[in-house]
């Protein structure tokens, strides 16, 4: 699968994908960007004079570009053999530390790292940098990949 290819079979769409593009993806690592887009609806309440990037938001972004890209690509030839067919992705765990603030229209970097990889089950750390190249936040995050029966 092309990375592009990997972003479509993604199971988000707008206002809840938080991947622009993915720049690098292998066995082992995942790396990827996002543009918070200055529209966004949490934007308005959080804070009210002082728009800032909630950090759920963060770890979601992490997730999705560190852990589900990271895992369909590792699963790729699995998702051919079923047709195409996605795994239902259940996010597991995450622990996660923040530094510094993100705002509306920052672009992000998430750098991702396997940690294992077994039993359906993904967990990597991750960090997420700004445009400046500074640390946002890292931490852990983990999922599990479970292929859909017809029957579900």
């Amino acid at each position: 699968m092309t990375l592009d290819q990997i972003i479509r079979c993604l199971p988000y769409s707008e206002p809840f994908l938080f991947v622009d593009e993915l720049i690098q993806l292998d066995e082992s690592s995942a790396e990827g960007t996002y543009v918070f887009k200055e529209d966004s609806s949490f934007y308005k309440g959080h804070f009210k004079d002082l728009p800032v990037t909630p950090g759920v938001i963060l770890t979601e972004c992490c997730a999705q570009i560190g852990l589900v890209c990271l895992g369909i690509y590792l699963l790729q030839k699995q998702i051919r053999a079923n047709e195409d067919k996605i795994p239902q992705i259940a996010m597991s765990s995450s622990e996660m530390e923040f530094y510094l603030p993100v705002f509306p229209n920052d672009k992000v970097r998430v750098v991702s790292e396997k940690v294992y990889f077994r039993f359906g089950k993904l967990k990597c750390r991750v960090k997420l940098f700004n445009s400046d190249g500074e640390l946002v936040c890292k931490g852990i995050v983990a999922g599990m990949f479970k292929q859909k029966n017809d029957e579900n």
